[in-house]
């Protein structure tokens, strides 16, 4: 069987899930198959945390969840020592981080010491705990939820956080339809009872590994760098994407590619992924209105402001 035919077995085990929303479904594993971590932005209650946990079983990882809370201490991520009484040690116990598949539920819930205690772990895969430095298991991803900024008891992340997440995602709420189903489902049982492993860790570096291989064409390359640059000059921001940022978005639209059975990228896969890989990165001055979807709108403006290429 193709390798993205299996991608795709690991989607529809979501799906049992998660109802309605299959390209937020779609775009997750494509984050995930390119090594990026995902931050869900939405409401309580439209399956955010249901989706994370549905992928965990989908692709047989490791998942540990922490419910943020201002209590919430760094140590409870990264592990700590604690000595032992019979050989006069001290050992190290592990934290919430040492699994394949974190989830970090309501993250911007808890305090600014402890949402950076994250950043290591997102960018270097690993955890520093008395100077001494551990790796986090392979593979290893972040998906996280917050509720809108301006709920009871939430505070924006850093910008330097947010980078690190390659897609911002919302589920928003389902339709009639949708909702008709979910609780269609609900009534039959568990829904996470129907969804099954269809992959492992070992298929999950194989699939990386073929998505690593998705020919990206300079002229491709140009046109992210355009669509890049082209945020760091508009008159309404006051921070534009970062090069991490390009380098993320060439990594996704490989995946993109991976996912759609092909072994090349074209343009259409950056015009698909680029506003939920960049908005999020994009700072509007002090004192502007508009919020999350504001920065969209601009992402749209720039995305139709650049020429992309033609390939031969």
């Amino acid at each position: 069987m193709r390798e993205n035919q299996l991608a795709a077995q690991v989607v529809n085990e979501v799906k049992k899930a998660v109802v309605g929303k299959d390209d937020t479904v779609v775009k997750t594993l494509t984050a995930i198959l390119a090594r990026g971590h995902v931050l869900l932005e939405d409401i309580p209650g439209v399956g955010k945390t249901t989706m994370a946990i549905a992928f965990s079983k989908a692709l047989g990882l490791k998942y540990n969840r922490v419910q943020f809370t201002p209590d919430v201490m760094p140590s409870d991520l990264t592990g700590f020592s604690l000595y032992n009484k019979g050989t006069g040690q001290m050992e190290y116990q592990p934290g919430a981080l040492l699994c394949n598949l974190f989830l970090a539920d309501e993250l911007n819930r808890a305090t600014s010491r402890t949402q950076s205690a994250l950043l290591e772990a997102m960018e270097e895969s690993r955890v520093t705990v008395d100077g001494v430095s551990r790796p986090v298991p392979d593979p290893f991803l972040v998906i996280a939820t917050q509720n809108p900024a301006g709920a009871s008891g939430t505070q924006l992340l850093p910008d330097s956080q947010l980078d690190r997440f390659a897609l911002r995602l919302t589920m928003g709420y389902p339709s009639p339809a949708d909702e008709l189903e979910l609780l269609q489902r609900k009534m039959r049982g568990d829904v996470m009872d129907s969804v099954v492993q269809a992959a492992d860790r070992a298929l999950l570096t194989s699939l990386r590994s073929q998505t690593d291989r998705v020919f990206v064409d300079d002229a491709v390359l140009d046109y992210i760098l355009r669509l890049v640059r082209a945020t760091r000059s508009h008159p309404q921001l006051a921070q534009g994407a970062s090069p991490r940022a390009a380098i993320s978005l060439a990594g996704l639209c490989r995946a993109s590619a991976f996912l759609r059975g092909r072994d090349y990228v074209i343009p259409e896969d950056v015009r698909y992924i680029w506003a939920d890989a960049i908005a999020h990165r994009l700072v509007l001055p002090a004192g502007a209105t508009g919020g999350p979807q504001r920065a969209m709108d601009i992402a749209a403006e720039v995305l139709a402001s650049v020429r992309p290429p033609r390939l031969r």
